[in-house]
């Protein structure tokens, strides 16, 4: 893609660009899926979310740090310079795209806060449909504890059609994962995340992770605070997967070395999130910081496959969830969410049942047949609640189904100007995540394995891509994947 057809890309609505994105990915990635060149078999698969990383930060850092591991890695391996993420770029359906290879239509997934229309609120007898449904640290045992004791059930939703029992994440979502598909196969996994709440990743069976290793980064030490004390709290992961690495479990129990296992690290988000980068993208002190922990970190994990005979038999694939807006500090702008829920509710007679914001807006109204006249209304306050598009109607349920028959979909999706974020006006974070933009969903993707043609490729891809890929690579086949069989998920191109 050439600069001028890449600068009117990025001068498109946010909205179009993830409609058209979609299309691409879908009529490429059919193309693709026989065509693509073989993955080398691997035995192993390691998984790695940076949190934030975009493209950019992959691509800058491998030029500027030509030694680095990210670099080695990148020498054996296939980079992705137009990767996008799920949108929503929550967390989430971050994750899950990575490891179900489906988006919120087929995972029911839209955020970690989100609403059903069919469940009922925590500790109720469930005579009322209808609730929030938060998987965050407020639904763990005692949420100011790194070792919080787990989830709570008394804080979870609940479900009238199974007898009113607490539904823990891994029930809420509707499709198999690659840790599922992994167990089946008789194979060893593992994975290491920020919440208890990852217990998601479990998948419908509540058993496809054997080493689910979950510290709540949100306790009373506050590590969210600074990129410094993430890094500390990112370490015990680290220190989890060479555990791993070494045969063991993320506790140094007796183990073996899982097929398909990995971590997040969440350092980079807060460095975004705290001080962020310096003019045209290029990193403030602590987002460098967070790039060079998050590097020492894998080579330290390299060593570790190396000292094992473990690197010629293991794939390595680093991407991120989300990525971060805006990356551009002057195109900063907190819009009071107040005052978008004020624009809704005006419009919306009956009310709003949910409304979820970061640097997106996602609506669910207590009657779906009001959508139209708040979108009509939202429409008109455009350039005062700083609204880029409204995805409602035909182009809603083109893309994530229909909120008349489907509980889980958002009756609108308000998708701001790039660089708004909607949250209280006191807010002091400088970017968040969450919506359709370019610096929210752009993220980096590398593949690298020993016997792989290094490489670049520009073909637009989706990190749903990743699940079916790792599986091919294992030997395993990518359409036991419920929702790489429902949305038609490809491999990823090797070339």
């Amino acid at each position: 893609m050439n600069t001028q057809m890449r600068n009117r890309r990025r001068r498109r609505s946010a909205a179009v660009n993830g409609t058209l994105l979609i299309g691409v990915v879908l009529s490429i990635g059919a193309a693709l899926a026989q065509s693509a060149t073989p993955l080398p078999k691997a035995q192993h698969v390691l998984l790695i979310s940076v949190d934030g990383m975009h493209e950019q930060d992959l691509r800058q850092y491998v030029a500027g740090h030509p030694l680095s591991s990210l670099a080695a890695l990148s020498s054996s391996g296939v980079t992705y310079s137009q990767a996008h993420s799920s949108m929503p770029s929550d967390s989430f359906p971050g994750l899950l795209a990575l490891v179900t290879g489906g988006t919120p239509k087929s995972t029911g997934v839209y955020y970690d806060d989100s609403y059903d229309r069919k469940l009922a609120a925590a500790g109720s007898d469930c005579k009322v449909a209808g609730t929030e449904v938060a998987y965050d640290e407020s639904i763990d045992k005692n949420p100011d504890l790194l070792e919080s004791g787990g989830i709570d059930p008394a804080k979870l939703p609940r479900d009238p059609a199974n007898g009113c029992v607490p539904l823990y994440p891994h029930s809420f979502l509707r499709v198999n994962t690659v840790f599922e598909v992994a167990k089946a196969a008789g194979l060893t996994t593992a994975w290491a995340d920020k919440h208890p709440a990852y217990d998601l990743i479990q998948g419908p069976s509540g058993k496809g992770v054997d080493d689910l290793y979950t510290p709540e980064i949100n306790n009373a030490g506050a590590p969210t605070d600074s990129e410094a004390k993430t890094a500390a709290y990112d370490a015990l992961k680290v220190k989890a997967v060479l555990n791993q690495i070494g045969g063991k479990t993320s506790s140094g129990a007796a183990g073996r070395v899982p097929a398909i296992f990995g971590m997040n690290f969440q350092a980079l988000s807060v460095a975004q999130k705290t001080t962020g980068y310096a003019a045209q993208g290029k990193p403030g002190p602590d987002v460098a910081a967070a790039l060079d922990f998050v590097d020492a970190s894998l080579g330290q994990m390299v060593a570790g496959l190396k000292a094992g005979g473990l690197m010629d038999s293991t794939l390595v694939v680093i991407s991120a969830k989300h990525g971060q807006s805006p990356v551009d500090r002057s195109a900063l702008k907190l819009v009071d969410s107040k005052a978008l829920k004020a624009a809704i509710t005006a419009a919306a007679l009956a009310g709003v049942a949910q409304l979820t914001t970061d640097s997106v807006g996602l609506v669910w109204l207590k009657d779906g047949t009001q959508a139209d006249a708040v979108a009509t209304a939202l429409t008109a306050n455009k350039a005062a609640l700083s609204i880029d598009h409204i995805l409602s109607g035909a182009a809603l349920k083109a893309q994530f189904g229909d909120p008349a028959t489907d509980s889980r979909v958002p009756d609108l999706v308000v998708i701001p100007t790039q660089g708004v974020i909607y949250t209280k006006p006191t807010a002091t974070k400088i970017a968040e995540h969450g919506g359709f933009s370019e610096d929210d969903t752009h993220v980096a993707l590398l593949v690298s394995a020993s016997g792989l043609k290094a490489g670049t490729v520009s073909t637009p891809v989706s990190t749903t891509q990743v699940a079916p890929t790792l599986l091919s690579a294992l030997g395993l086949n990518p359409q036991a994947l419920q929702a790489v069989a429902q949305e038609g998920t490809a491999l990823l191109p090797l070339k």
